[in-house]
């Protein structure tokens, strides 16, 4: 089961500090969410910041691309330490291409559903995809709550999984807590993004050993 805290609840003003906390944890991954200010309405870190947090990083990072045409940048994220790379179908003209590129470049490759898209779109594709991002908030913004359909995609995707790509990994990202993590991890999820959840936690090292249960 594994664990990756999202960088943007951070403390940005103490950013090195988190990333110590987060290398020294049972957490398993970094999340980074990369946003435009276009697909999403938010603006999040740059390249010149990722690059600072692999530096200190000791574990992968997952960076998850809320941009528009983000095949532009697939080898800036290589060049910076990116080790997981998840786009967004809503923003991808050619997946397949995109994803082969990500391939190509040696990062492992994902492709991002927002909470309106169904898993039908992936029929197609998941053969080639090492991990899928379920969005279970509307992306753009930490702190939202978690829409409840999640777990009814999540049923479909691991059957379409299980047909078709049986290591292919699930993601979610948004609301997660440790009032559902348990609940996401039976109905199939794989890897889960938690935000507020550890950052506003008054011990966050304590609250990821929970997660890590």
């Amino acid at each position: 089961m594994i664990l990756a805290p999202s960088l943007l609840s951070a403390d940005f003003g103490n950013l090195q500090k988190d990333i110590e906390m987060i290398n020294e944890s049972q957490a398993d991954w970094f999340h980074i969410d990369v946003m435009d200010g276009v697909f999403v309405p938010n603006i999040s870190f740059g390249q010149p910041v990722i690059k600072f947090i692999k530096k200190h990083a000791k574990k992968p990072l997952d960076v998850h691309l809320m941009i528009v045409d983000p095949d532009r940048y697939f080898e800036d994220f290589k060049n910076i330490g990116a080790d997981i790379l998840t786009i967004h179908y809503e923003a991808c003209r050619h997946l397949n291409r995109s994803i082969s590129s990500i391939k190509q470049l040696g990062m492992k490759a994902g492709v991002v559903l927002n909470p309106h898209t169904p898993v039908s779109v992936l029929e197609d594709i998941i053969q080639e995809c090492d991990m899928v991002l379920l969005m279970s908030v509307n992306p753009g913004f930490g702190g939202q709550s978690f829409i409840e359909n999640t777990y009814n995609k999540i049923i479909q995707l691991k059957e379409l999984i299980n047909r078709k790509n049986p290591s292919c990994l699930i993601e979610i990202d948004g609301g997660v807590s440790l009032k559902n993590y348990k609940q996401l991890f039976e109905y199939g999820a794989d890897a889960l993004v938690a935000g507020n959840a550890v950052f506003g936690a008054e011990k966050p090292l304590e609250t990821i050993k929970e997660f890590k249960k």
